[in-house]
């Protein structure tokens, strides 16, 4: 059921191990006075877990859940201050913590959550619990109050609360009913298909506390599909070779980067072997999911056997799906993954639906490049006339935890509005064209929301106006331009001469600064929200020159349109 690796072995876990384990853990959670208390959702206890995907992470999720507890999973990655945060917000009795560094990271917080009951570890770490106290001697008394509170949990009760990122800065707790994650994982399964495949295998590397690979797993579990967990991000090209799945998930900045790897093997390559690989390559990006007529398609199967047959091996060898989301993919990489028998499906969803609205699909005419795919079974969908989408159905959320405003806002009579702007395709392909605010993704797939950077930099007297990118780009950049004034007194100080804004913003010595001043701030983040390159502007913007309203806010498309040739410089 369950695969992870330790000391270099694949440690493998059989379903009526993980049962008997799920209820054991049950047991010891029900001993510590863990319960689902008066089934409210401020009511029921919270258990948080920190960790990466490993098979420990599915045994707490499943033992809280089927005693009423609610999960309130974390990314290994986020800042104190929103772990603080989160911890408080949802009142978390107790904490499940993956590995030492995390232990650290979580140590220093524990005084300041006064809800918090206890921590346990999955690796053991000297003088702090391990989980595995919680599963020993259990009597078959203690079982069956497992399997007695198990049938008293209505499928209304909240399954977890997952903190996303809200356009503020401050996390929002979405909250997810147990019906909600089943029928958005019964719906998907029918509509993607998934086939029940006891012989099948998967690689599991998206965090796990994200909603996609969660209700992903249990897509997997429910068809009867093996999960071996990727030791790190680093290992996956490793770790396929090992598993050959027959599929994954994933985002687009992962095929990008798998994307690039084999792009600069392809670029070492000499001679005919170079001439070919790039042949290949071009013969890819004119494919379009149908035949191209005879002569493309013999030159594709001549392609297919001489080069991407190499491809196929590097993961794995069997791979028959890979679904992507969370972020847009570039079509052109769609089309020559999908050429190269490597089939790539993008599917679309926020957490607020648990997750998934639509999603391309194996049968004819089921998928088309460019879109997210038809709409699933189950979810309803409907433009609002400003072209957002709006979805209703079974999946929808629950609300947002003790926030009946930001409820109130998003889900209106019953149809969850994503904020996203759509069109549809051919009566049956969504395609997302915008957002519609100001909230973007990179092409890792994370949440980044501009404004409190922004506001954070311009705390300098170095920085006039900034405007934060990186929508659909593999990190964030900005746009700087500088309070010439300040900079202008530094660079006298410095002994620096000043003689026109343009020659001041290439000197080495003030793009020096500016680099440091950009890396303090950057602390105050977590690292996916951190500026990674930035351009100096030489002119405030104002409402004469355009990018301003009269509000005097910034106009971001304006921007972007504007100075599209100094953020082409960020990103290359």
């Amino acid at each position: 059921m369950l695969a992870a690796k330790k000391d270099g072995n694949w440690i493998t876990y059989g379903t009526a191990e993980v049962a008997d384990l799920v209820n054991r853990f049950s047991a010891g959670l029900i001993q510590l006075g863990v319960s689902a208390n008066d089934m409210t959702p401020e009511g029921s206890d919270k258990i948080a877990i920190i960790s990466n995907n490993r098979p420990e992470w599915i045994f707490t999720d499943l033992a809280s859940q089927q005693i009423g507890a609610i999960l309130v999973p974390l990314y290994p990655t986020t800042n104190p201050l929103e772990l603080e945060f989160i911890l408080n917000d949802a009142a978390v009795k107790y904490i499940f913590v993956s590995n030492k560094e995390l232990y650290e990271k979580v140590k220093d917080i524990i005084p300041r959550i006064a809800s918090l009951k206890g921590l346990y570890t999955f690796d053991k770490i000297e003088g702090v619990p391990h989980w595995t106290e919680l599963t020993t001697e259990k009597t078959p008394a203690d079982i069956e109050e497992v399997n007695r509170i198990k049938k008293t949990i209505p499928v209304s009760h909240l399954a977890t609360i997952i903190y996303t990122s809200g356009t503020t800065g401050t996390p929002k707790g979405v909250m997810l009913s147990h019906n909600n994650i089943y029928s958005n994982l019964y719906y998907a399964k029918r509509s993607f298909p998934f086939e029940d495949a006891p012989q099948s295998r998967v690689l599991s590397f998206l965090p796990l506390n994200h909603i996609f690979e969660k209700t992903v797993t249990y897509i997997y579990l429910y068809s009867g599909i093996s999960i071996f967990y990727a030791e790190s991000l680093d290992t996956i090209g490793d770790n396929l070779k090992e598993v050959q799945p027959d599929g994954f998930t994933t985002v687009p900045r992962l095929l990008e980067k798998v994307f690039e790897r084999i792009m600069s093997k392809g670029a070492e390559l000499t001679g005919v072997k170079r001439k070919l690989f790039f042949w290949a390559v071009a013969i890819a990006e004119q494919y379009d999911n149908k035949s191209g007529g005879l002569w493309y398609d013999m030159q594709l199967a001549l392609a297919n056997k001489l080069i991407f047959s190499k491809w196929r091996e590097a993961l794995g060898g069997r791979v028959a799906f890979i679904v992507t989301g969370g972020a847009a993919c570039q079509v052109k990489l769609l089309r020559i993954f999908n050429a190269a028998k490597i089939p790539v499906y993008e599917g679309y969803g926020p957490t607020e639906n648990s997750p998934v609205i639509s999603v391309n699909r194996k049968e004819k005419n089921g998928m088309k490049f460019g879109t997210v795919g038809p709409v699933i079974e189950g979810v309803n969908l409907r433009l609002e006339e400003d072209g957002e989408i709006s979805v209703s159905g079974p999946s929808v959320m629950e609300g947002y935890y003790k926030r009946p405003d930001l409820t109130a806002e998003t889900v209106i009579d019953g149809w969850l509005h994503t904020g996203d702007i759509g069109v549809i395709e051919d009566n049956k392909y969504l395609r997302i064209t915008d957002r519609k605010k100001e909230l973007f993704k990179t092409s890792g797939g994370k949440y980044v929301a501009p404004q409190p950077l922004e506001n954070k930099m311009k705390e300098s007297p170095f920085i006039e106006q900034i405007m934060i990118v990186g929508s659909e780009r593999k990190f964030v950049g900005a746009l700087i331009v500088p309070s010439f004034t300040a900079l202008k007194n530094w660079m006298s100080e410095k002994g620096i001469p000043f003689t026109t804004n343009e020659n001041a913003i290439l000197n080495p010595q003030v793009l020096a600064m500016y680099r440091e001043l950009v890396e303090h701030y950057n602390t105050y983040f977590n690292h996916v929200e951190q500026v990674k390159k930035f351009e100096l502007l030489p002119h405030e913007w104002t409402i004469e020159s355009g990018e301003m309203t009269p509000k005097l806010s910034l106009k971001r498309k304006v921007v972007m349109e504007k100075f599209k040739e100094a953020i082409e410089r960020i990103y290359h």
